[in-house]
């Protein structure tokens, strides 16, 4: 595979990678800690992501426990868990926030699923937007030959057809785990 190609390979891989951490963050019938990532808290006047100021575990399959380094955080780390409107009603205890994730109805599964499959068609438009940018680094470039560009096109087409197979695969996955009860 050309250089070029691989370049473009790495670029479609960060579009998955940036499909997967969307994919985090969407709730399914069970807790998991990704669903928290992006949540910021208030620290001292400034803007703190959550995984800074706490410890999040995962204690039972539908319970998250957050635990805050400092006992002084614990009332806005809850304030800003309840502000990110996640569907989940943080409990607040001596020293930690208990977030139990109550199961999810049928229409808040396929709500949840048709959100899952636009961020699967974001993640493909940014695939198909490396591709283009590439095609068009090729044809601008006069020193290389039309069977070279030829070749490289093709390789690209290849790694951007294996990029879709990936990103179906990821979503086919995700969706069944939120449809599942």
């Amino acid at each position: 595979m050309d250089p070029l190609a691989k370049e473009a390979a790495a670029e479609m891989e960060k579009a998955i990678g940036n499909f997967k951490t969307g994919l985090g963050k969407l709730r399914s019938s069970r807790a998991n800690p990704a669903m928290l990532n992006g949540i910021q808290c208030e620290y001292y006047g400034d803007k703190m992501d959550i995984g800074s100021l706490c410890s999040i575990s995962m204690p039972e399959p539908r319970q998250l426990l957050v635990c805050p380094y400092s006992r002084e955080d614990l009332k806005t780390v809850a304030t800003a868990i309840s502000a990110a409107n996640l569907g989940v009603n943080p409990q607040v205890e001596a020293d930690a926030i208990r977030i139990i994730v109550p199961p999810l109805t049928e229409e808040t599964r396929r709500d949840i699923a048709k959100r899952a499959k636009a961020l699967g068609e974001e993640a493909k438009i940014g695939v198909r937007n490396v591709r283009r940018d590439y095609l068009s680094l090729l044809k601008d470039d006069d020193s290389m030959s039309d069977d070279y560009k030829d070749r490289v096109e093709e390789d690209i087409q290849k790694a951007v057809d294996e990029s879709n197979k990936k990103i179906d695969a990821i979503l086919a996955e995700k969706t069944k785990e939120i449809m599942a009860i």
